[in-house]
């Protein structure tokens, strides 16, 4: 993917995460003559509708509870300085560079339809920050998600004035000195640049695409953690028949049990028909109806954002029809679509966790696993704790899952004087996401990381070397190569962070 050029109608996950993680440059953004064609109109009916003196909210007017201040002409590039400016006001943590580069490049595809009023010159100074590597400096809180995510989206716009602060060359500077390192200089932002730049879905459609495109992959990682922890201790694939599954035909239920089947094919650990023991816990057996739910909730997201990505959620819009120019306030900048999805997500990885850690819970616990591995995965118990406390740690984060599950869409707090008086909080659900996520991706890592010390264990007390899986010996050699068998106490935490980096390495690129 050597170029992407924008058209406003086309954007896809896969060119965001590309340009997200990728170099500056690499690959290369641009605009598609149609896009610039339509930008350029829908800039010159800004200047006729100042030439004509209309009034026009966020033109001629103030914004939210300023909405009937009518600015004069000489005042309306004060005006969208202004807003730059008033509105940048977040704060905590800034976005990392992956997410700063997201937004821009969702914000610029946003602009490129046209319907904006930005001008061609200040659309084409944010795709040279991506193409050279200015990252403006966002502070990650103070969006309601509805006017869109004002305050983040203030601390970019302030960079292309000249203002706030950029990340350039791996140095945080002043905004204006990113300009010049970059050999680029600021705009001055004309009559509707200043709201049609911090105005908008754009914050909590990158933050959201981002954790949605490692939640399908860590879906996936589940599933083969899930397969190695039931071959280390000796369960069976009788749940997993195609047969049962058709009778009760969701979707991604089928589809997690026929990818159970692949991920087991050829395995010599999973046991055959015992009539003393014909099913495992829930935990194994119902892989594929947990699973596969919380798949749903991923799929939900990726058909919304497939939407979000090439749509225009800023306000006003300005509408051309031959020489008629109508500029129509309305509310596609309210975030409750994507609000939603990003709690429905959250509680789905959150189980994700959950249903992993009680399969810890079973590779360590010695009556769990009906004595086919010793107490806590050492073999010298007592003298050695073993596993014990890495099952505490992924309860830990399962528990903080469970608070951060609670949706932020169910509240709202009305701003503005009360003019904007409902808000999504989807900027905060997004936020939120990415914890649960990174909870979940850590606890996936606990599980792979004893279940190959099971593996192991095993493997001994059975004499002989048996094969994994298809799909699970990629993974039990992706840990092995990280993380040694643990024969005895050690110092935990650098083993566990070299499991996590296999799991993120998996989540990042989808492999191992």
């Amino acid at each position: 993917m050597n170029k992407i050029v924008l058209d406003g109608e086309s954007l896809t996950f896969e060119q965001v995460t590309a340009v997200a993680y990728g170099r500056p440059g690499e690959p290369r953004v641009e605009l598609s003559e149609e896009a610039r064609g339509k930008v350029r109109r829908a800039a010159g009916a800004v200047d006729t509708l100042l030439e004509r003196g209309e009034i026009a909210y966020g033109i001629t007017t103030g914004f939210g509870a300023f909405k009937d201040k009518i600015i004069s002409r000489e005042e309306v590039e004060l005006l969208q300085k202004n807003i730059v400016l008033s509105h940048a006001v977040g704060v905590g943590d800034p976005f990392d560079v992956p997410t700063t580069r997201a937004i821009m490049l969702i914000r610029a595809n946003t602009l490129a339809r046209g319907f904006s009023g930005i001008r061609l010159e200040t659309l084409e100074l944010i795709l040279e920050f991506l193409n050279r590597g200015i990252h403006p400096v966002i502070p990650e809180k103070g969006s309601l998600g509805a006017s869109g995510d004002l305050a983040p989206l203030a601390h970019f716009a302030c960079v292309l004035i000249g203002e706030g602060e950029a990340e350039f060359d791996g140095e945080v500077v002043h905004g204006r000195e990113a300009l010049r390192r970059a050999g680029l200089s600021p705009v001055v932002l004309k009559a509707k640049e200043g709201l049609a730049l911090t105005n908008g879905t754009t914050i909590m459609t990158a933050v959201g695409l981002l954790e949605t495109a490692k939640a399908a992959n860590l879906a996936r990682f589940a599933d083969v953690a899930g397969c190695l922890t039931l071959e280390a201790v000796n369960g069976t694939t009788a749940a997993f028949d195609e047969r049962i599954h058709a009778v009760r035909p969701h979707p991604r239920q089928v589809a997690c049990a026929k990818d159970l089947r692949q991920i087991l094919e050829g395995s010599e650990m999973t046991r055959s028909f015992d009539p003393v023991n014909v099913q495992d816990a829930y935990t194994l057996r119902c892989i594929p109806q947990v699973h596969g739910a919380c798949r749903d909730t991923v799929e939900y997201a990726v058909w919304l954002l497939g939407i979000e990505l090439n749509a225009v959620t800023d306000n006003p819009l300005i509408f051309i029809e031959g020489d008629n120019i109508e500029v129509i306030s309305g509310g596609n900048f309210h975030g409750e679509p994507l609000a939603l999805a990003f709690d429905y997500l959250a509680i789905a990885l959150s189980e994700l966790a959950n249903i992993s850690e009680r399969r810890i819970m079973r590779l360590t616990d010695e009556a769990s696993n009906s004595g086919v591995l010793p107490a806590f995965l050492t073999e010298d118990g007592g003298l050695n704790s073993g596993f014990m406390i890495v099952q505490y740690t992924a309860a830990a984060l399962c528990t903080e899952n469970k608070v951060l599950a609670h949706p932020a869409s169910v509240d709202t707090i009305p701003s503005s004087a009360n003019v904007e008086d409902h808000v999504s909080m989807g900027a905060t659900a997004a936020i939120k996401l990415r914890a649960v996520r990174r909870n979940l991706e850590t606890v996936l890592a606990l599980e792979a990381f004893c279940a190959a010390q099971a593996v192991d264990l095993r493997q001994k007390r059975i004499g002989e070397e048996k094969k994994l899986g298809a799909g699970t010996e990629p993974l039990y050699r992706a840990i092995r190569e990280r993380v040694p068998f643990v024969a005895a106490d050690d110092h935990m935490k650098g083993h566990i962070d070299n499991s996590v980096a296999v799991a993120a390495k998996f989540a990042r690129t989808g492999g191992f």
